[in-house]
């Protein structure tokens, strides 16, 4: 496996970031040898290669420079490589020689990306005939504007219902789940006898077949047509510009999943994400299912996943895809893509603020993984916002209101342990909230996992983004004990596009200092 970031790679890999620089942006290409700030000429030894149209910024400099002169002696030159000595023309600021600097966008390698992705990918529609009855194996026909019509016949037998029939609905649901394929489903015409029951595996069974006979018959349709090039079955597509909304939408995280809330009065709500470890518990089993049957619902998997309980989260969350309506999964580290790649096809991939998406560059990795959306990293001031959205080619979503995680710890600090033992007080299972209290009087929230035996720390201070003029598609509010009025108010002031203060907790039920 080739790993894309460098710092995974086992030697650090330089043309990533200079750790020199503040906020680890830029490539170091030499120090100022000479500057002459009558003319704004600057000379250097280049440690990287350098051409006309590149960024630059300097040490003691915030400011960004275009190159627009670049010259060795008085000869002007559009490219130099490194090792050459150079000139810089026209550069004006806090500049002194000895100073250092930095190439912080390449335009060869900006010209080159933008390709990659220019261009229009536009999704094969298709038309499918669905026979069901009973006794009878599932009969399917598919069809397209172009002429195609294919038969495929099914060994899978619908048996009696018992308790739930299958409804066209939850056909059609399963059948339009096409992912990544280059495919759409765009009309159905679907016979279905009456108390029948069909697995939901067996319906995405049949989908993928589908899918790939559809596949095989449009590759063996055009084969003549392919060039010497291409290797035969390769269909080559790039990504599609994505429109932003007027309305952005709307996304929930329910860091607390509360028993007695009825999340039914909810108002306003495009997508609720509920935390993996929800699902563990048998307890919250119905109302799981109210969420799911409601509201576009996603697995929220948590930053740390111990190595002992992977398999049991994976029995779950099969368990949980064959009981609840989920779209799709929120990832927050890249060991996740690894462990949910079984599910890539069939749901929607959300990159989570944890997986530190800075710019386009880190965009491109993680789209190749399967990431469909990304949550922005709240460390990101406004203009680099504004340079993703402006440029990239993904759903982004933002978030604008909420207590950010400052620590996630394996250990659980109210039983002063790193696992659960038979002596436990179980303070984690108890009604009580929980809060550390630092030197300043702050309180951070305590959000213990008695799953896996781990505790979360919230920031004291809520987050309020004014984002009414980011070029974003979503944006994202997270909950901790707020009641279904104080989050509906939250809800109606995101939705307005106003900014607003979150509330202080003081009232907690057990406070620890530290």
């Amino acid at each position: 496996m080739v790993l894309l970031a460098g710092h995974l790679d086992q030697e650090p890999n330089r043309h990533l970031v200079f750790k020199e620089k503040p906020n680890n942006m830029g490539i170091y290409i030499g120090n100022v040898a000479n500057y002459n700030s009558n003319k704004g000429h600057i000379t250097l030894n280049l440690n990287d290669d350098l051409k006309i149209g590149d960024t630059i910024t300097f040490e003691k400099e915030e400011t960004k420079y275009r190159i627009s002169e670049l010259m060795i002696g008085k000869k002007n030159i559009d490219y130099a490589v490194e090792g050459q000595l150079v000139t810089i023309g026209r550069m004006k600021g806090n500049i002194n020689p000895g100073d250092k600097i930095y190439k912080l966008e390449s335009k060869t390698l900006l010209a080159k990306a933008k390709a990659s992705y220019t261009g229009e990918f536009r999704k094969h529609a298709l038309s499918c005939k669905i026979k069901i009855a009973k006794n009878s194996p599932i009969s399917i026909t598919l069809y397209d504007k172009n002429g195609m019509k294919l038969n495929i016949a099914s060994s899978i037998i619908p048996q009696d219902a018992l308790r739930q029939p299958i409804t066209k609905e939850r056909i059609i649901m399963q059948f339009s789940r096409t992912g990544n394929s280059p495919f759409e489903f765009e009309n159905f015409d679907i016979h279905l006898e009456d108390n029948l029951y069909l697995n939901i595996s067996d319906l995405n069974e049949l989908r993928r077949d589908c899918l790939e006979k559809a596949t095989e018959f449009i590759i063996n349709s055009y084969k003549r047509d392919i060039p010497n090039t291409v290797p035969n079955g390769v269909i080559q597509h790039s990504l599609q510009v994505l429109p932003l909304q007027s309305k952005k939408k709307i996304s929930l995280l329910l860091n607390v999943l509360d028993i007695n809330t009825n999340y039914s009065e909810l108002e306003m709500v495009d997508r609720i994400y509920i935390p993996l470890k929800y699902f563990t518990l048998s307890e919250y089993a119905n109302i799981i299912k109210n969420i799911s049957s409601q509201f576009d619902t996603y697995i929220y998997m948590p930053t740390i996943i111990k190595s002992n309980f992977r398999n049991l989260f994976i029995t779950h969350i099969d368990k949980a895809l064959q009981e609840y309506d989920i779209k799709g999964f929120v990832l927050s580290n890249i060991g996740t893509f690894h462990m949910l790649e079984k599910y890539k096809e069939h749901y929607e991939f959300i990159g989570n603020y944890t997986l530190n998406i800075f710019n386009n560059y880190t965009l491109q990795a993680y789209h190749n993984l399967g990431l469909n959306n990304i949550t922005l990293s709240p460390e990101l001031n406004k203009q680099d916002i504004m340079n993703i959205g402006q440029t990239s080619k993904f759903r982004t979503e933002l978030i604008v209101y909420g207590n950010t995680p400052v620590m996630t710890l394996g250990y659980c600090v109210l039983g002063k342990s790193n696992k659960c033992y038979p002596n436990c007080k179980s303070l984690c299972k108890s009604k009580h909230t929980y809060y550390l209290k630092d030197r300043l009087g702050l309180y951070f929230r305590v959000l213990p996992d008695n799953v896996q035996t781990v505790n979360t720390i919230y920031n004291s201070k809520v987050t309020s983004i004014d984002f009414s003029d980011l070029p974003i598609n979503s944006v994202r509010i997270d909950i901790l004990d707020e009641n279904i009025l104080e989050i509906n108010n939250i809800i109606k002031t995101v939705k307005s596009e106003k900014r607003f203060e979150g509330k202080n907790y003081t009232n907690a039920d057990f406070i620890r200092d530290v």
